[in-house]
């Protein structure tokens, strides 16, 4: 899977949790909590879907590497490398 498409896949499960973000013009060094207003159920919500969608497992031990829309392409770019 691309980066291109590991970052489409991300966008995707942000919409799902934050359906009225304007994702198209989210900086990718944006921290996502902050810039879109996620709570920590929410951001659970979110590591969860993507666990879901790339099979990835993402301890939260390293949430903060996914806490920027940049970190989680770079994040689960080598995750799936593995």
């Amino acid at each position: 899977m691309s980066r291109e498409e590991i970052r489409a896949l991300v966008l995707t499960q942000l919409g799902r949790i934050a359906p009225e973000a304007d994702l198209a013009a989210l900086p990718d060094s944006a921290l996502l909590r902050e810039e879109l207003e996620l709570d920590s159920m929410d951001f659970l919500h979110f590591a969860t879907a993507l666990h879901d969608a790339l099979g990835v497992d993402i301890p939260e031990s390293d949430y903060e590497h996914i806490a920027s829309l940049r970190g989680c392409v770079d994040y689960l770019s080598a995750r799936k490398a593995r």
